[in-house]
């Protein structure tokens, strides 16, 4: 039997991941943990406790008290805020990653995951398509520590032999949990304006392209990367997965299908550099051909469920 560590069970990811994990493996297998106490959900669902993977002697402690087996970790400072407070970033961002492989190889735990972005990504990368192996030249903190912990992972695999997986997410939407301080977080805020307030203004232009990913199939795809055989992956650094992309003015036009009166207007702020220095698609042919990865929703279906659960939340349906 697996018993599963979740780091980050109260975050965007860690909330969804969480909750898909107990229905497969069962509740009692799965340790939710973060440093600040999640949802009724997360707490109730299950085990639940506060944790600092940064303080590497009690989460040794814990790996070895639950005989953990695999490591999901998901701690990180988003590209937003990062740009704020760069060597705190970069200490929680690196410390995190390398505190899990090096407990892994040490401990022998069975499979670790860890995300990565596209934010690995820069100006000088090819911007439409970008493929798996390509330019990498970061601009911002988030991605310059992305694109040291992939090659980190690749390292501990190479070296050690420590099974790590990783995606490079594009931006993820989900309704369970609000902004957290991203660049590709207005695809999440215009749900919950759209909804409170019939308006949005977007730090972004409007014809900012960015490659997106509903956070069911973000969910899916990483599960089935950790299912995936060993034997075959290819991709020890971290997978290109794509979703769908599309714009500030295209999503706000979708929202108004639903809400005719929603209105957006745009005030770009400095994560709009950043914005133009990531890609504005992604080529993941070789997750599909080593793990068949498969995306179950596109921008009309991921808008109407964002609207009616976010709806639901707030009591006005």
């Amino acid at each position: 039997m697996e018993n599963i560590l979740i780091i980050g069970a109260a975050g965007q990811i860690g909330s969804d991941l969480t909750i898909e994990l107990r229905k497969r493996y069962g509740a009692a297998n799965v340790f939710a943990t973060d440093l600040k106490i999640a949802s009724k959900e997360i707490t109730k669902g299950g085990p639940f406790e506060v944790l600092d993977v940064l303080d590497d002697k009690r989460f040794i402690h814990f790996v070895i008290r639950h005989k953990i087996t695999q490591i999901y970790n998901l701690a990180a400072v988003l590209s937003g805020n990062a740009e704020k407070l760069p060597l705190q970033a970069w200490n929680i961002n690196m410390t995190a990653l390398l505190n899990m492989l090096d407990l892994a190889k040490e401990v022998g735990i069975h499979k670790v995951f860890w995300p990565s972005s596209i934010a690995v990504f820069g100006p000088t990368t090819p911007i439409k398509n970008t493929p798996q192996l390509t330019v990498m030249e970061p601009s911002t903190v988030y991605g310059i520590s992305k694109q040291a912990g992939e090659r980190w992972c690749e390292y501990y695999h190479n070296r050690y032999g420590v099974d790590v997986r990783s995606i490079r997410y594009p931006g993820l939407i989900s309704y369970k949990t609000e902004a957290g301080g991203g660049t590709t977080d207005y695809a999440v805020e215009i749900f919950y304006e759209a909804i409170k307030s019939k308006k949005y203004e977007c730090f972004l232009k409007e014809d900012t392209t960015l490659p997106m990913m509903f956070m069911h199939d973000a969910i899916k795809a990483t599960i089935d990367l950790m299912e995936a055989d060993a034997a075959k992956l290819s991709v020890h650094s971290s997978y290109n997965v794509g979703g769908i992309s599309f714009n500030p003015k295209e999503l706000a036009n979708e929202i108004k299908k639903h809400i005719p009166e929603f209105k957006i207007t745009y005030k770009p702020d400095f994560r709009q550099a950043i914005a133009e220095s990531w890609p504005q698609s992604i080529d993941d042919s070789i997750a599909c051909k080593d793990w068949n990865l498969k995306n179950a929703y596109n921008l009309s279906s991921m808008t109407k469920i964002m609207l009616d659960e976010i709806a639901k939340k707030f009591n006005t349906v």
